[in-house]
Formats: structure tokens, sequence, C-alpha cells
């Protein structure tokens, strides 16, 4: 009977303090201890799913919104990105004018092929970007993002991470969370204002 309870419990307790962790470093972003927008990005070196690098000077010259997820994830990242793509088709041909990536934080499992044969059901428009374990590294702590590996008892494992988009400006620099929870219409605008 008490292993039956401790179960849902354990579970319980896990999802709250993920929630607890991804609240405070939104809190934490949007403007807890105040940080500089200098202070999140700069300098990486990645490759797309065809391959091609991508640094921090592939941002300039265009808008961009960056998500950081995993392609084993099972709600947030497949979520997130469904949301991202619907806002992309509601720009319409204004997409081509942004950039829009989808970085791994699991570059052991994301190799590009996984990136590519992942990002096939989602617009076509967005990159996903991996690398070595040390330049995803980079990245991540670059944009401050919290990443986690999480065993499991099969000896997989899952990995815990900030869920937010970033939105770039046109020169690359940190503009704000970008809020992908709405209509895509209302998003897509909300973007355009950047291009």
């Amino acid at each position: 009977m008490t292993e039956r309870l401790s179960r849902p419990l354990v579970i319980v307790a896990a999802f709250a303090v993920s929630l607890a962790i991804g609240l405070g470093l939104t809190l934490w972003l949007l403007g807890g201890p105040r940080v500089a927008a200098s202070a999140i990005g700069g300098p990486f070196r990645l490759v797309d799913q065809a391959g091609q690098s991508v640094t921090d000077q592939s941002l300039k010259g265009k808008p961009t919104i960056i998500f950081f997820g995993f392609t084993h994830c099972p709600d947030v990242c497949p979520t997130s990105l469904f949301e991202m793509s619907e806002i992309l088709r509601a720009m319409g041909s204004d997409a081509k004018r942004m950039n829009a990536f989808f970085v791994s934080v699991d570059p052991e499992r994301d190799t590009p092929p996984i990136m590519k044969d992942y990002l096939s059901s989602f617009d076509p428009n967005l990159k996903g970007l991996t690398g070595s374990p040390e330049a995803v590294s980079e990245i991540i702590s670059g944009y401050r993002v919290y990443a986690k590996k999480v065993p499991l008892k099969d000896g997989d494992y899952t990995m815990d991470h900030t869920a937010l988009i970033y939105l770039m400006d046109r020169d690359g620099r940190f503009v704000a969370p970008f809020n992908i929870k709405r209509r895509p219409e209302e998003a897509a605008a909300d973007l355009k204002r950047y291009l």
C-alpha cells in the first residue's frame, strides 16, 4: 500500500520541482535579479540538420527565435515546435526573413540525421542545431539555459531543460522571451515588427 502511494507522490514531486525550476528561470529571465539583455547569447558554432555550420554570426541580419530541447522529449518539445511551426506558417513568405532554431540539449543522441528526421514533421523554415557536447555546452551557458540529464530506471535517460522561446533581434541581441501561447496570427504579427 505504501509503495503504491509513494510512486505517484514521487512523480508529483518531480513534476513540482521541474515546474519550480522552470518558473524560477522564467522569472529570473523576465526580471528577477536583473540580467542585462547583453548577458544572454554569445559566440557558438553548431551544425544544422543538413550538416551546415551555424554560428552566432548567422543570427545577424534577421530576427531569430530559438528553442532549446531534445528529440526524445515526450511532450513540451514537440508541442513548442508545433506552435512555432504554426507561427511560421502564419507569417507566410515573411517566414523566410527570420531564423527559427531548435537547439538540442542532448548532443549524444541528437545527431544531424536524427534532427533532420525529427524536424521533417514541422515547418521547413525550422532548423535543428546540434554539435559536440562541448559546443552545445557553450551555447547552453551563453543563453543561460538550464539542462540536466536525468537517469531513468531502465538505464536510459531524459533531459530536464528550460522551455522558453528566445527572441533575438536583427543584430543577434536578446530581446525577450517570446510568447507562443496565443493565436499564431497574433504571434506572427508581433514577430513581423522585428523584420
